[in-house]
C-alpha cells in the first residue's frame, strides 16, 4: 500500500506544480475571472448513490454532495494517464492545500475522490491512496470513497454521464480503463454548477468557480450533513 502512495504522489507532482502557480500557463494561457463577477448556472441536481468510505463504512453519497460545496472527481488508482485522474487528484491536492490555508474556505468546501474500479479499488486501497492528502486537520475533509459492485456503481456512472470501459490492452502502461476525464463542482443545496474535462481542468478556474459560490446568498438550509464515519475517510 505504500508503494500505490508513493507511486501517486509521483504522478500528480506536475499537476501540483501546475496548480500553485496564479499565472498563465501553457496550458490555460488566459486570465481567470475574479470571483463574483459571474453567475455559475444550475446544471442538474447532484444524483445519490451507496458508496463505501476508505474505513469501509456505507455512505451515501448525497451526504458528501450536501452542506458544502464539493469538488468531485472520478478517479481509479491504476491510471497512470497524465491529462487523466493525477491530473484530477493534483488539482483536488492543490485545493486541500489552499483550503488549510484559508478558514473560510476549509469550512465551505468539501473534496471528493470517487473510484470507478470497484473490483480493485476496495476500502483498503482507497485508503492507501487517501495518504495522499496528508495530515492537514485544519483543511478542507477530502474523502476516498469507492462502491461495494458494478451493480452499485454503474447507476451513478450514468446518472453523472461518467464513460468507463475496459482497453483491448489490459496491461497498456497507461492503465487498463478507458475513462472521460469529469470532475464536478456542486453547490451547498446539491446542484451541479460546473463540469470539468482535462482541457478546462485549470486550478486557477476551479478556485475562482468555487469563491464565486461562496458569495452566493444561501437558498434554504445548508447545514452540513452529520456522519457516522470521520471527515476525511484518513485512516
Amino acid at each position: 500500500m505504500r508503494t500505490l502512495t508513493i507511486t501517486f504522489a509521483v504522478l500528480i507532482a506536475g499537476a501540483i506544480t501546475v496548480a500553485g502557480n496564479d499565472n498563465r500557463t501553457a496550458d490555460y494561457d488566459y486570465d481567470t475571472p475574479s470571483p463574483g463577477t459571474y453567475t455559475l448556472p444550475v446544471i442538474k441536481a447532484a444524483a445519490d448513490g451507496a458508496l463505501l468510505g476508505s474505513n469501509g463504512q456505507q455512505v451515501r453519497l448525497a451526504e458528501l454532495t450536501r452542506g458544502r460545496i464539493t469538488v468531485m472527481s472520478f478517479i481509479y488508482t491504476r491510471c497512470a494517464a497524465a491529462k487523466a485522474c493525477p491530473m484530477a487528484t493534483g488539482v483536488l491536492m492543490q485545493l486541500h492545500r489552499e483550503s488549510a490555508k484559508d478558514a473560510a474556505l476549509a469550512k465551505r468546501l468539501r473534496l471528493v475522490s470517487m473510484s470507478f474500479d470497484s473490483v480493485n479499488d476496495t476500502p483498503e486501497r482507497m485508503a492507501a491512496y487517501s495518504g495522499l492528502a496528508s495530515s492537514r486537520t485544519n483543511a478542507a475533509p477530502w474523502h476516498f470513497v469507492t462502491t461495494r459492485s458494478q451493480a452499485e456503481l454503474q447507476p451513478i456512472l450514468d446518472a453523472y454521464d461518467q464513460a468507463v470501459d475496459k482497453k483491448q490492452n489490459p496491461k497498456d502502461p497507461t492503465g487498463p480503463l478507458n475513462h472521460t476525464l469529469r470532475v464536478f463542482l456542486v453547490d451547498a443545496s446539491g446542484k451541479i454548477r460546473n463540469i470539468y474535462s482535462s482541457g478546462t481542468l485549470d486550478p486557477r478556474l476551479v478556485l475562482a468557480d468555487i469563491r464565486t459560490l461562496m458569495l452566493e446568498k444561501p437558498t434554504g438550509s445548508q447545514t452540513p450533513p452529520s456522519f457516522n464515519h470521520q471527515p476525511n475517510d484518513l485512516r
